[in-house]
């Protein structure tokens, strides 16, 4: 692990910048996230918001370098003005079951940044949409 300020903590929300939208996933620790793809794919390039018309999202466990590749990411906790996060013991207790489940996927209501918001402060947020 790093000293830098910047780089996450366990329970923090990461915003990954890709071209058109934003991908979210959150920081579980040791290099690893956890975050929402599109159900059957077998890349963690492929993303919850890659398809608009997706049902279904399955919940992966990977690392944030390969989550992230060559796109730009940061710690965003940007909720924590408005909501209290959950400890953040809480949060990666409350994550840890979510793995390799099946999840519904809706572009507006249920989407990548719903899921982490969902774990993080017990109430699913997405200001993209």
């Amino acid at each position: 692990m790093t000293e830098d300020k910047n780089y996450p903590n366990p329970g923090d929300l990461i915003e990954v910048r890709r071209p058109g939208y934003q991908h979210w996933a959150l920081y579980l620790g040791k290099g690893f996230v956890i975050h929402v793809t599109d159900v059957g794919s077998t890349s963690v390039s492929s993303s919850s918001s890659g398809s608009v018309f997706t049902r279904m999202a399955k919940v992966k466990k990977e690392l944030l370098k390969e989550v992230t590749k060559n796109h730009s990411w940061a710690v965003n906790n940007q909720y924590d003005h408005y909501r209290t996060p959950f400890p953040m013991e809480e949060i990666i207790r409350r994550a840890e079951p979510c793995i390799d489940k099946e999840l519904p996927y809706r572009l507006f209501f249920k989407n990548c940044e719903h899921f982490v918001t969902m774990l993080r402060y017990g109430e699913g947020v997405s200001w993209q949409v």
